[in-house]
């Protein structure tokens, strides 16, 4: 008995057009995700490490408060002391408790955490050029006003996401 599908019966595979692209999102950023843990491997690092490093040299020579960092990240970080403790024990970033207030820790980019950032960068820009350089200038445009779109909703007033 044959359990093959015949051709002319369509195979339901998803339950919404919201599910499709969800999903279709998600595939979409495990292909290129894996592009780019490849490079940052090689760097030491992971994405969420990079991410916070790349922030902190945006706001260098000043330091920023451990939450303020952890808010702008691009995802989420569940634990960011741990991702913190990982950079300060490799010496790309420093941490330091405020005089007038304790509870709030302050945390800065190393002259080693800027190279490090300036070791990644041409690496990087060819892996986002693998990942996206197929696209004309004028889809990518497309897709980020799409995302942005879809995502509005979901962040918080003032985001710079939104």
């Amino acid at each position: 008995m044959s359990t093959h599908r015949p051709a002319s019966v369509p195979r339901l595979r998803f339950d919404s057009p919201q599910q499709e692209t969800y999903l279709s999102l998600w595939r979409t950023y495990d292909r290129l995700r894996a592009l780019e843990d490849e490079l940052f491997a090689g760097f030491g690092l992971t994405a969420q490490q990079y991410n916070a490093l790349r922030l902190l040299r945006a706001e260098h020579p000043a330091p920023l408060p451990t939450l303020a960092l952890a808010e702008r990240l691009v995802s989420r970080a569940p634990d960011i002391t741990r991702l913190l403790d990982k950079l300060e024990r490799d010496g790309l970033v420093s941490r330091q408790r405020r005089p007038d207030n304790r509870r709030v820790v302050l945390v800065g980019i190393t002259d080693k955490g800027l190279s490090r950032l300036r070791d990644v960068a041409a690496p990087l820009r060819d892996c986002h050029e693998r990942q996206l350089g197929h696209l004309p200038p004028e889809e990518l445009r497309r897709l980020n006003e799409l995302l942005r779109a879809a995502r509005a909703p979901h962040e918080r007033e003032g985001s710079e996401w939104r």
